[in-house]
């Protein structure tokens, strides 16, 4: 019987306000260390927290858009724990009363839609910033203490790296279709932490561990397969898996002890006295739920039924909003529209992830957003149709692509300039099989005897001296053709 991962995600998402949860400092990113505080956010003696009320706003937002129970009272909680980044040590964040709970989003997946249980959603301040420099040492800044933060805890109905990403993806996607944050995973407004642990079919779940502030799909997928062989190899060697904060590292590709994880009762949890309960009335509710634009479900179902796209393909160009608006706009002046689908989900999804990965490997930020896939829409959409017309195929497509990804230009052009058009007349493709044949006449011998598996390697011959432009079906219709004919 073989080993099952088991994974509960908290997901710690910046909101979009311009100002703290607490006092009046902007939230801006990228500001010069330490401009934004004040005696609030830096905890300065005498200082008193005021409750941002957009950050309220929000986080019920966040809640109904994942299928939440949203709270009319909510309270604050100090959180108990010494980092040098906290200077109140503690934090101020939701135990007791949270604003939402009991919510759930599906994704799908290759076999299918899962649904994954939302235990809860808080608010909470985030902590500052330690910046390590190899001259100065560990600087702190703290423009970060105080931007408000909520966290979205699943329930442990993960089963696999894929999943996790896919369920990241979707709430990055439901939280930027409403605005409620940018989600910028390289600018740290959206982290997670995974909970991991391992069993057998049948049995109890094991001892789990926790990887924090993981900021990429790559290094949370990476980080879980890590942290899954980890656990095995140590159960099967007779170790025992002891609850802890570990770290992932990158350049080793493995995780590493932090420190024992605490439980609930270490932080020392009791109600903030500075803060009074926050309540929504119903009339409030209302207003909030109406502001909730069209969500990625809703999109799905509308591809799905316009495009005929299926289920799977459909969650995958609905995953963030800026790409939903890419893939609309193509459609829209694409004659096969299907077409501009499979494209994304093909080669322009797997240049953008080699992209990713070539930059994570250099230590750069890699585009993220719109500037992830730099084609304009209506390029893309002309060389969908050119893939779909059959007037180039797909050899010489992933060409036209990669180029595009280098320097955006009009595809019917580049094709022209640099002959990638599809050779589809038959004198040329008869031409191409025949000095194939002759070429090699063991195959042609081999075949004719019944061994038909060689018909792709004289496939592939014919292919090459064409330059990979040939028509493929009707070069293989030929070709067989050929073949039987003694």
């Amino acid at each position: 019987m073989s080993w099952e991962m088991v994974i509960g995600l908290e997901t710690h998402v910046e909101l979009s306000t311009q100002s703290k949860i607490f006092c009046g400092c902007r939230t801006d990113f990228g500001a010069e260390p330490n401009t934004h505080v004040c005696p609030v956010c830096m905890a300065l003696p005498g200082a008193l927290p005021v409750f941002n009320e957009k950050v309220l706003t929000y986080a019920a937002m966040a809640g109904y858009a994942l299928n939440c129970h949203v709270h009319h009272v909510s309270r604050f909680d100090r959180k108990n724990y010494f980092y040098p980044d906290l200077p109140k040590a503690y934090q101020i964040s939701q135990f007791y009363r949270p604003i939402c709970e009991h919510g759930h989003l599906t994704v799908q997946t290759a076999a299918g839609e899962r649904k994954i249980g939302i235990t809860r959603i808080h608010i909470e301040e985030d902590a500052g910033k330690l910046v390590h420099d190899e001259k100065q040492g560990t600087m702190l800044d703290m423009n970060r203490c105080g931007v408000p933060l909520i966290e979205i805890v699943s329930e442990p109905d993960i089963r696999s790296a894929e999943e996790a990403v896919l369920y990241l993806r979707k709430v990055r996607a439901i939280l930027t279709y409403i605005g409620v944050s940018d989600c910028r995973m390289n600018e740290g407004s959206l982290r997670c932490d995974v909970n991991l642990s391992i069993h057998k079919a049948g049995e109890p779940f094991g001892t789990r561990t926790e990887m924090k502030n993981l900021n990429s799909f790559q290094s949370v997928e990476r980080a879980i397969q890590a942290e899954f062989e980890r656990q095995v190899a140590a159960v099967e060697a007779g170790e025992e898996i002891v609850q802890e904060t570990r770290r992932y590292d990158q350049k080793t590709g493995k995780t590493s002890s932090m420190r024992r994880k605490e439980n609930s009762a270490d932080y020392r949890y009791f109600p903030d006295p500075d803060l009074p309960e926050v309540r929504l009335t119903d009339d409030e509710m209302a207003r909030i739920r109406a502001a909730i634009p069209a969500l990625p479900d809703e999109r799905r179902d509308s591809y799905m039924n316009t495009y005929g796209l299926s289920a799977y393909a459909a969650e995958q160009l609905t995953a963030e909003r800026w790409l939903a608006e890419y893939f609309e706009e193509a459609a829209s002046v694409a004659k096969t529209p299907i077409a501009v689908a499979n494209l994304m989900q093909g080669e322009v999804f797997a240049l953008m992830s080699a992209r990713a990965t070539e930059a994570e490997k250099q230590g750069r930020t890699a585009p993220e957003g719109r500037e992830s896939l730099p084609i304009a829409p209506k390029n893309l959409a002309q060389l969908a149709d050119m893939m779909a017309d059959g007037r180039v195929n797909s050899s010489m497509g992933k060409k036209i692509v990669a180029a595009l990804f280098v320097e955006d230009q009009q595809p019917e052009a580049y094709a022209a300039a640099h002959e990638l058009f599809t050779v589809g007349d038959d004198t040329a493709l008869l031409a191409a099989v025949s000095q194939a044949m002759e070429s090699n006449p063991d195959m042609v011998e081999s075949y004719r005897k019944g061994k038909t598996n060689v018909e792709k390697a004289l496939m592939g011959k014919a292919m090459a001296i064409t330059r990979g432009k040939a028509d493929a079906q009707r070069l293989a219709d030929l070709l067989r053709q050929a073949l039987t004919e003694e």
